[in-house]
């Protein structure tokens, strides 16, 4: 099955990278799973798990967001990193307490009216009267751009609103529900690399002369 009008019938190349432990909040809300499929890793080797249209394909498709085997072009992968940059735009504003960025807003707006939401009544001989989603397949990238557009703007506008934060070890770029006041880590690698980053601060104050 083809995925969208600009699909193409290559092969996925390449392994698929390694399960990544979700940060807090991302199975909850799959904008900030979205949000973080590009990050830093230590050492400052980064990772982008939407960088080809296999790895976008295959992203959507664990997520439930379009069927298994989607074919996407570069084009498609395109237009989702684009989105997620406005996502992240969004969600470090909220974070920091700015303005938010107009263009986000617009590229969040547009993503989200793109894509009619309502299942169609539809008649065939074989099955008789039944609904079927408004969005073609055609149209199958429009659809999961709106789904992770409204589940941003129910993130950034909901409950967990105030908990959003930014991971507080470096250079991990993840973000985050914190799970209590003063967690600012995105999973426990990261709490300990900043602990264990502390703790080296310490020793070479004490052992500066």
């Amino acid at each position: 099955m083809r995925g969208v009008t600009e699909s193409a019938t290559t092969e996925a190349t390449g392994p698929a990278p390694p399960p990544l432990v979700p940060a807090p909040g991302a199975e909850q809300h799959v904008a900030l799973d979205f949000a973080n499929s590009a990050l830093t890793l230590p050492g400052g080797q980064s990772l982008d798990l939407l960088a080809t249209p296999e790895a976008a394909a295959r992203w959507l498709a664990e997520r439930h967001l379009a069927p298994p085997g989607t074919d996407l072009r570069e084009v498609c992968a395109r237009r989702l990193r684009a989105l997620r940059e406005q996502v992240r735009a969004l969600i470090a504003s909220r974070i920091d307490g700015r303005a938010a960025p107009s263009p986000a807003l617009g590229a969040l707006n547009d993503a989200l009216t793109t894509a009619p939401a309502a299942s169609l009544l539809r008649w065939d001989q074989t099955r008789g009267l039944h609904r079927v989603p408004a969005h073609p397949v055609t149209q199958l990238v429009d659809h999961a751009m709106a789904v992770l557009a409204a589940d941003a703007a129910d993130l950034l506008t909901g409950p967990h609103a105030e908990r959003l934060a930014a991971c507080g070890s470096a250079p991990c770029t993840r973000y985050l529900l914190r799970t209590h006041a003063r967690r600012h880590w995105c999973s426990i690698r990261c709490g300990d690399r900043a602990r264990a980053a502390r703790a080296y601060a310490r020793r070479t104050r004490t052992q500066t002369p």
